[in-house]
């Protein structure tokens, strides 16, 4: 496994695939995105219905909205056109489902992710909770903070964001994630 800390770009060429995966939930990247939002795994009904963030409970796709990253409001079963959009999805566990209790240490694939980083370079990563997070920077949860993190030569810039989950709703804030949009439009626009 690489460090997080020492993770260097490669060039690749760009007409690789849009990467797909027959695991509960597969990538939706492409070369050129703004930002890839990173779960530690599907969640259960995210895993049943195929798309990302599909809980009764969460609160992804509106505070998508709410923050102004997209302009109008999505589905779980928009997730795809996303891309469109310029914005990615992907897990650290493709096997695992459920609860981040639940995903055990081997179902975790840290080289899989940073092989999708080197391939498809997006300008950020947006981790949805601190356990995820955890685990590709190597830090305790209770060591990292919400928002961006320090940038680190030939990284995208790294935010971790407040669990959008029903089951985080006590750990709930907007700010790590108004943080997300401003960092994108002070940055470069992103496509609508």
């Amino acid at each position: 496994m690489t460090d997080a800390s020492t993770f260097a770009w490669q060039p690749v060429a760009r007409s690789l695939p849009v990467a797909r995966t027959a695991d509960w939930l597969p990538d939706l990247l492409q070369p050129d995105l703004d930002v890839v939002f990173v779960g530690t795994a599907a969640g259960r009904r995210s895993a049943d219905v195929g798309h990302y963030y599909a809980g009764a409970g969460n609160r992804f796709w509106s505070t998508l909205h709410h923050v102004g990253i997209t302009r109008r409001a999505f589905a779980p079963e928009d997730d795809a056109s996303l891309m469109d959009l310029g914005i990615g999805f992907t897990d650290l566990s493709k096997v695992g489902y459920g609860a981040d209790d639940k995903i055990t240490k081997d179902q975790i694939d840290l080289d899989r992710f940073e092989r999708s980083l080197r391939i498809y370079q997006p300008r950020a990563i947006a981790f949805t909770g601190k356990k995820a997070a955890s685990l590709w920077l190597k830090r305790r949860t209770d060591r990292i903070r919400y928002g961006g993190q320090r940038p680190r030569d030939n990284l995208p810039q790294v935010f971790v964001l407040c669990s959008p989950s029903g089951a985080a709703r006590r750990y709930w804030r907007l700010d790590s994630w108004h943080e997300l949009a401003d960092w994108l439009r002070a940055t470069r626009p992103w496509r609508f």
